[in-house]
């Protein structure tokens, strides 16, 4: 077994589609470690289709983390998730394993790696409906304009796709303003990172091969089964790539066709985002071919376990 030092953590990174879950479960089999997910859409119970969860069988065979934590119609943030790594962590460190962060979501990713401080910040309701109005009224754009003027650095890295984030991000800005503090800690992480890269061409169809093996494998009964369950189309958790598609034509407001088509053009703008938080010249990530230097990650981690050891 490799025996867990302070700090040690494997990370694995790149776009939706790169094969990232694939690479995990093969170099945690080896290297005897734990797998804690940086996907904000897996935190969700009863949408595993659509989110590409990893199996029932590979959960048995590596222990997973931050996976099927809340109910769909429950809220879910950066906060929440550090609070989840840090448990998931410090599970595996007692257990000796070596601990692998893996997903998508560079929030996340960059959060646990640069000990980005999250305050707990109580929600401002009457804030919250006058944005909402606001974005109603004017657009997206209107309120990524005053989070902008009250804080560049967060208008850069907030997704700009979701109004309730870039809400939440003005609410802890104004929060900030109040209550000035440290926003980064150096987290003590000896970590390597593993990037998974891939052409957009390539990247694109196997997206789209992706999205019609999901649909063939029961992602339209998913959806169906999460409305019926009241967990309506509305919630932030069915907001996700696919879900909110489906859901139109659930309602009769779009063809299946169409639906599908739309999921498609939605994942490979989300991948797009993924390229703008994991970029291709970041000296910290080791990038790989996915298709054809994927089997160079064993050799990597372990001289990277041999140096630091």
């Amino acid at each position: 077994m490799v025996e867990s030092s302070p700090g040690r953590l494997v990370v694995i990174v790149g776009a939706t589609a790169t094969g990232k879950s694939r690479l995990a479960m093969r170099l945690a089999t080896k290297f005897s470690g734990e797998i804690i997910s940086a996907d904000s859409r897996q935190v969700y119970r009863f949408m595993d289709i659509g989110t590409a969860k990893p199996s029932s069988n590979d959960r048995k065979a590596i222990p997973h983390h931050i996976i099927d934590v809340i109910e769909p119609d429950s809220a879910f943030g950066l906060s929440q998730f550090k609070a989840l790594f840090n448990k998931a962590y410090q599970n595996a460190k007692t257990t000796g394993s070596l601990p692998f962060l893996v997903g998508g979501t560079g929030q996340y990713v960059w959060a646990v790696l640069e000990g980005w401080q999250v305050p707990q910040v109580p929600p401002d309701k009457d804030l919250r409906r006058r944005l909402e109005a606001m974005v109603d009224e004017s657009g997206i754009e209107s309120v990524i304009e005053i989070l902008m003027s009250i804080d560049r650095e967060a208008s850069r890295t907030v997704d700009r796709l979701n109004p309730r984030r870039v809400i939440r991000a003005i609410e802890i800005a104004n929060y900030r303003k109040k209550n000035p503090g440290p926003r980064k800690i150096e987290p003590g992480y000896d970590s390597l990172i593993i990037g998974l890269r891939m052409d957009r061409s390539r990247l694109y169809a196997r997206i789209d091969d992706r999205v019609e093996e999901m649909m063939a494998t029961g992602w339209l009964d998913e959806v169906r089964n999460l409305l019926a369950r009241g967990y309506d189309s509305s919630l932030s958790s069915m907001s996700g790539v696919g879900y909110r598609e489906l859901s139109a034509h659930l309602r009769g407001d779009l063809s299946l066709e169409e639906a599908v088509s739309k999921a498609k053009y939605r994942t490979h703008r989300y991948a797009r985002q993924q390229h703008a938080w994991f970029k291709a010249d970041d000296p910290r990530i080791h990038w790989l071919d996915a298709e054809g230097e994927m089997d160079l990650a064993d050799g990597i981690l372990q001289e990277w376990l041999d140096r630091i050891s």
